[in-house]
């Protein structure tokens, strides 16, 4: 059995965003050499997020309502984390409800997808690095 690590990096310049990084992952599968596996890939922190959907632009702006109607950021004394002097607390739950990590199966050296399966970054709490671990194993 393999296995390979790859590190992806994200800083984007507002606070909330979706980035599509499917090719980055379909990319180090082919890096990796696997041909049969598993494919890990999990936000390294905790105010962003990654997650499988369908990649519709429609959809994406979707995301963005659903996510500040169930987690508003403002007021931001609406949150006892913000009381710490943070003004992130919106974040953390978003990031809850989208999940921090996927697992694919990985099939003759490709992610085993159904037809409209993406592989999103959610980024919550933005203008700043973040990470994102790409882990495979497998043969």
């Amino acid at each position: 059995m393999k296995s390979y690590r790859k590190e992806l990096s994200f800083n984007l310049p507002q606070r909330r965003g979706f980035v599509n990084i499917t090719r980055e992952v379909e990319a180090a599968i082919r890096e990796s050499g696997i041909r049969s596996g598993l494919c890990l890939i999990n936000s390294l922190h905790i105010t962003s997020s990654v997650f499988i959907n369908d990649n519709e632009s429609g959809l994406l702006g979707d995301w963005e309502r659903w996510l500040e109607k169930l987690a508003p950021e403002k007021p931001h004394d609406q949150y006892r984390h913000n009381d710490t002097g943070e003004d992130n607390a919106d974040a953390h739950m978003k990031r809850t409800i989208m999940g921090r990590e996927v697992t694919c199966a990985v099939t003759d050296g490709k992610l085993d997808f159904g037809t409209w399966e993406q592989i999103f970054y959610g980024e919550f709490d933005g203008m700043r690095k973040k990470r994102v671990l790409i882990k495979i194993i497998g043969e």
